[in-house]
């Protein structure tokens, strides 16, 4: 695997199940590559099984990182007013939006969990924009009470919506993921 993070989305995905073969699948920040390994497996996206659909998966990220099999990378910024846009025109709707990205620490804590929640809203605008009515989004957040206003985003775009911790993250870590599943099509952002 090429990191750690890799067995993280393993439980998310062995708990929620959404990872199936046949199943179009974006990884947001994909560098280095662990998510999108996982996610080509799970998904058959290099038809390793040939006797099951075969899925894609698509990173996105703004740095450069060894190929993977399997893997359509495009190097691009996913916040981009052009990201979405490109991505309709190309790839049409997906099944499932996965984002393993967290900003640069900076060492104050309030400082961190206000970026990394910052950029989870920004991924689950992105994934309400391309996924397919029923999918999936999926998103790393440091919990810290800043999260609530994207909390109830994200109930008004999705049935369910779970926070989840696997057992790969660090137990002293306010790491979490948020998963929200049973995308409701476009509804009103505020």
């Amino acid at each position: 695997m090429r990191g750690r993070a890799a067995y993280k989305l393993m439980e998310i995905d062995d708990k929620f199940q959404f990872l199936r073969a046949g199943a179009i699948v974006v990884d947001l920040g994909c560098a280095p590559g662990g998510w999108s390994q996982v996610a080509v497996k799970r998904v058959n996206a290099s038809n390793q099984n040939p006797s099951k659909p075969q899925g894609r998966v698509y990173g996105i990220d703004r740095s450069d990182f060894e190929p993977l099999q399997g893997l359509e990378f495009r190097k691009m910024d996913f916040m981009s007013e052009s990201a979405v846009e490109e991505f309709h025109e190309s790839l049409g709707l997906v099944d499932a939006v996965v984002s393993d990205m967290a900003a640069p620490s900076t060492g104050h804590p309030k400082t961190d969990h206000l970026r990394i929640v910052a950029l989870c809203e920004a991924a689950m605008c992105f994934a309400v924009e391309v996924l397919k009515p029923g999918g999936t989004f999926v998103s790393k957040l440091l919990m810290g009470g800043g999260q609530d206003e994207l909390q109830k985003l994200l109930k008004i775009n999705f049935e369910k919506v779970s926070n989840f911790k696997p057992g790969a993250s660090r137990s002293d870590s306010s790491e979490q993921y948020v998963v929200a599943r049973g995308f409701r099509k476009r509804a009103a952002q505020d």
